[in-house]
């Protein structure tokens, strides 16, 4: 088991009941890492076993020091381990108010810290709230003042357990911006668990892939997403998400370009200013393919590329996943398209194909929006 001080790596093994579990990964000690599966794969088991409340056969090294390791009889306890954990519940404290809950954290912190209490309490919008009573709050408030809690305690570790699977879908889009927010400000390490893919695309830089106890791929969202040996890449709402840095700003028709390997993209909207980066999600169902450049179009994005594989969808065959890489030489961003195989053998399309990418609609993840524009 590595113990490299830029990574968290954990391997577990071991039955609870008729559940088996052996998985092992190694993800960044940076950014957001998500855990996605079906419901019962073991995404909530192996988070606990990284808290010690579940204890289980295996190892854990978090940034270069060993908090499990079964051959050398080490495990250290939960109260020892330097962790946030959020829930999905926010179990805050009745009898306290939100500020009493907030410095509840601050009692259990360590040394150093992630940011000063001030700061918590502006990140995550909470001064207008410090004083009420916690049965008085909204489910995404909660939440907010749950996640403020657990920083407070100075964690190395942040955990959060599927903290928005209780929340309707509008109180989602409330309290995701903050979510993005804290991706942006801390170094935090966040393991965070979820069965809803949407949320990952916003948030996650890594992801772990689970299915039954078992780790199907680990590695940065968007190489996973267009892995054509993965189940993402067939999922219906199949999908690749670019990182992006904005280019230019057309003030006269309101469009922003942002430059992503191999193209660039255009949205509509004044976006930000050049330089700032921002996140991008291509469904595969808005691209298609053409091989030659269109002439006269309403569709704004347009870019060379060339086609990188080409597998099955469905079991009626009637549709293939196609992943192309941006670019003329092909070297660029991957992007996944879904077209019925009648297209693909009319074009005669195959491995190594040139040809022009027609994005119909490209979402731009509005960092403290909590929408999504598309173009």
């Amino acid at each position: 088991m590595s113990a490299k001080s830029d990574t968290i790596a954990a391997a577990y093994a071991g039955r609870l009941g008729a559940f088996a579990l052996d998985v092992a990964f190694e993800v960044p000690m940076r950014g957001i890492t998500g855990l996605f599966g079906p419901s019962g794969c073991g995404k909530t088991t192996i988070l606990r076993a990284i808290a010690g409340l579940q204890r289980l056969s295996g190892h854990l090294t978090v940034g270069g020091e060993v908090w499990q390791d079964g051959a050398a009889d080490i495990f250290r306890p939960p109260h020892r381990r330097p962790i946030g954990y959020v829930f999905q519940e926010a179990s805050l404290f009745a009898h306290l108010s939100v500020r009493g809950n907030l410095e509840y954290g601050l009692r259990r912190a360590g040394p150093g810290g992630v940011l000063p209490f001030a700061d918590i309490v502006e990140l995550l919008g909470l001064g207008h709230l410090l004083d009420r009573d916690p049965r008085a709050l909204s489910g995404g408030e909660r939440q907010r003042v749950a996640v403020g809690r657990a920083l407070l305690s100075q964690p190395r570790l942040l955990l959060m357990d599927e903290p928005l699977s209780a929340l309707d879908r509008g109180t989602k889009e409330e309290i995701l911006p903050y979510f993005e927010a804290l991706h942006a400000r801390l170094a935090l390490p966040i393991l965070y668990v979820s069965h809803d893919i949407a949320e990952l695309e916003r948030l996650a830089d890594t992801l772990v892939l689970l299915e039954r106890g078992r780790v199907l791929a680990c590695g940065p969202l968007a190489s996973l997403q267009a892995d054509p040996a993965l189940p993402l890449l067939r999922m219906p709402e199949a999908a690749v998400i670019l990182e992006g840095r904005i280019a230019a700003v057309d003030a006269a028709y309101a469009l922003t370009s942002l430059s992503v390997p191999g193209g660039s993209l255009v949205v509509p909207g004044r976006r930000g200013e050049p330089g700032e980066r921002r996140r991008l999600r291509i469904s595969a169902s808005d691209v298609s393919f053409t091989l030659q450049q269109p002439a006269d179009t309403t569709i704004l994005n347009c870019l060379p590329a060339r086609i990188e594989s080409i597998s099955p969808h469905g079991v009626e065959d009637a549709q293939v996943n196609i992943v192309a890489r941006l670019g003329a030489d092909g070297a660029g961003a991957r992007i996944a398209a879904r077209v019925t195989r009648k297209s693909l053998d009319a074009l005669r399309l195959g491995p190594g194909a040139p040809v022009f990418a027609q994005i119909k609609s490209v979402a731009l993840v509005a960092t403290g929006a909590g929408q999504a524009r598309r173009a």
